[in-house]
């Protein structure tokens, strides 16, 4: 996984011109620049051969990125953006670039050290947020030990950022013991809802852009992540797993002792903005993933392996916010996830293996939606 935020596309990876120190330093004393050399291509190119015929609620389909693994790409508030991480070829770890939608002006907007996750843009500013271990040390944290099985690693050095554009004017938001990360806003730019472990386990928060109003919003035991606002900012879409039994409550606390969680099962929940009315939309003991409200907030787009057996192909997926209605939208028997639809849900942009050149590569991808 991308920390703990992510399915697992890393396998090849893609070269950073990394110029610069790390650290939280004022913007002044940073090397941000735009990236001449990434070791990736980034452009659009017109795919519909590898759409399946199954797939009718897409059309026009484009290749955004060629090459190492990309991911996470999400709109910028006019839509004319997307910010993304990529994983570099040099023996580094995931980084935040933004590019336009064409994929044209590519940019490394992360300091270029340490790992990064979950870039956003703040909407009604010309700031973006993401989270970052950086500031905890220059290299990569370490994988996680997969003696003890599949295993994602929640590395207590993650910490929410917020920076302008270009990267410049970095300003560190949480300051806590433990794990932040997983940060995205309403679309009014008001709230910023993240994951954390300061209370001793992951749950989900919410607080102001500037670090203040701190809320917890769930307190299950188990892991409560991946959250995102609903158009309005009245509902907030997560993925939640939650231990039943003792065993497997016992297996889940060891784990988190060590920083890590098992994800082998996860669903999708829905909650109002203020923790209440608690929703379970999925219940199919599959990955399910990457929720995001339709424009229209009355359904939810996401990722999971509920149709294979074998757990192994991920598609999108679509479900009625009261959890009716599941309907299959991509067919690519192999992996497809990360969705997120602009302002007026014309277009969907999400992450895919299909048309790789080299095995478990993970490109960009946008389409246009047919309802």
């Amino acid at each position: 996984m991308k920390g703990i935020g992510f399915l697992d596309v890393r396998g090849l990876a893609v070269v950073l011109a990394i110029a610069g120190t790390a650290g939280c330093a004022p913007a002044e004393d940073q090397d941000v620049t735009v990236v001449a050399d990434p070791g990736f291509e980034t452009r659009s190119v017109a795919v519909d051969e590898l759409l399946d015929d199954r797939e009718v609620h897409l059309t026009n389909l484009r290749q955004l990125t060629f090459g190492g693994q990309n991911a996470e790409a999400y709109f910028s508030p006019d839509d004319e953006w997307l910010i993304f991480q990529a994983t570099p070829r040099d023996g580094g770890c995931d980084q935040q670039f933004t590019m336009r939608t064409d994929g044209s002006q590519l940019r490394l907007v992360s300091t270029g050290s340490g790992r990064t996750t979950c870039g956003y843009f703040i909407p009604g500013t010309d700031r973006l947020l993401y989270s970052s271990t950086h500031h905890a040390g220059l290299t990569c944290p370490p994988e996680p030990d997969h003696s003890q099985g599949y295993v994602w690693a929640v590395y207590g050095s993650y910490d929410v950022f917020v920076a302008d554009l270009d990267g410049g004017n970095l300003v560190q938001l949480t300051d806590t013991e433990g794990y932040d990360a997983e940060a995205t806003l309403s679309r009014d730019g008001q709230w910023v809802v993240f994951t954390s472990t300061r209370d001793g386990d992951l749950d989900i928060y919410k607080m102001r852009p500037d670090g203040s109003e701190v809320t917890r919003l769930t307190d299950a035991v188990g892991y409560d992540g991946g959250p995102f606002f609903s158009p309005d900012g009245s509902k907030i879409v997560y993925r939640a797993y939650h231990p039943t039994t003792e065993e497997d409550t016992a297996d889940y606390t060891r784990l988190l002792s060590q920083d890590l969680i098992r994800p082998s099962q996860l669903d999708i929940w829905v909650m109002d903005a203020d923790g209440s009315n608690k929703l379970r939309l999925t219940d199919n003991g599959a990955a399910n993933f990457g929720p995001y409200f339709f424009p229209s907030g009355d359904r939810v787009i996401f990722s999971s392996n509920m149709g294979d057996p074998a757990g192994r192909e991920f598609d999108l997926w679509a479900i009625d916010a009261d959890g009716e209605n599941l309907e299959q939208i991509t067919f690519s028997g192999d992996f497809d996830g990360f969705p997120m639809f602009n302002s007026d849900g014309s277009q969907l942009v999400f992450a895919s293996n299909r048309g790789n050149e080299l095995p478990r590569e993970t490109n960009l991808f946008m389409a246009d939606w047919v309802e």
